[in-house]
């Protein structure tokens, strides 16, 4: 029995290539403008630091969007997936991780922030959108220095996608975002619930209790600490006292008796007798 299959290349005909050449210090500006249309998109990086740090930076400006990246939990995975398929959030930013097994409803864009090392990556990051017959858009950024290596990898996918030389202003650049949304004011994540459970008791916070137990037993801590360091007061006082009148022959011999071996005591005593 023979059985073979196609080398892998781009079969889908309702999914459109670009690619947008820019200089390299415009491509962050051009991220953040393919990320403000209204529809959802996904958005791929090479590495898992730089996936983490764009999905905060673009919240940060006003743009929802939350990472998914194998330094993430499962439960944590989950949740971001979940906030994007719910229409939370309108941007992922993901590395491979996300290329293959996730699907997503209604993904009317790809971006490949930095080119896939190989043809069978870009294929997989592109099939997240175009998926059940839908439209989709797959752009990829390219500075001037990548346009070879690019032109090179679309070869290799059988993919005839359209190269232009674009800066923020472009018209083509605005076609391939469409609407854009309005942007709202990042919130930062709430502390979790351990973190602030510590954070209060530092503070003091447990005393606030509504039974007042916690503030009782904290009252009363203090009021021990307080009664303890006065009795360390009376006692040093008295002892000055009795040092005074003592006028140093017995205590002498009472503290080298407490404080060295039994020779040390004895000569402690018969010092302090010849002292005294």
């Amino acid at each position: 029995v023979t059985h073979s299959v196609d080398a892998p290349k781009a079969a889908v005909s309702t999914m459109e290539h670009h690619v947008l050449v820019v200089d390299a210090d415009e491509k962050q500006a051009l991220i953040e403008t393919l990320a403000s249309g209204t529809g959802r998109r996904v958005m791929f990086t090479r590495t898992k630091h730089r996936a983490k740090k764009l999905g905060k930076k673009l919240s940060q400006q006003g743009i929802p969007a939350v990472d998914l990246q194998g330094n993430l939990s499962q439960n944590a995975r989950d949740r971001n997936l979940a906030s994007f398929s719910q229409g939370d959030v309108r941007v992922l930013v993901a590395t491979d991780v996300a290329a293959r097994g996730v699907h997503v409803d209604d993904v009317e864009l790809v971006v490949h922030i930095d080119p896939p090392a190989e043809h069978k990556s870009y294929l997989h990051r592109s099939g997240r959108t175009a998926r059940a017959g839908a439209q989709g858009q797959v752009i990829t950024i390219a500075t001037r220095e990548e346009r070879r290596d690019v032109e090179k990898l679309m070869k290799q996918a059988g993919v005839t996608a359209d190269f232009s030389e674009v800066s923020i202003g472009s018209p083509v650049v605005a076609d391939l975002v469409g609407e854009r949304a309005e942007r709202v004011e990042y919130v930062a994540p709430a502390p979790q619930q351990a973190g602030g459970g510590r954070g209060s008791r530092r503070s003091g916070g447990r005393g606030a209790a509504a039974d007042g137990r916690p503030a009782q037993r904290q009252g009363g801590r203090q009021g021990s600490a307080r009664g303890g360091r006065g009795g360390e007061d009376a006692r040093g006082e008295s002892g000055r006292t009795q040092g005074a009148r003592a006028e140093g022959g017995r205590s002498h011999g009472g503290r080298g008796a407490q404080t060295e071996p039994r020779g040390g005591s004895r000569g402690g005593r018969s010092e302090g007798g010849a002292q005294g």
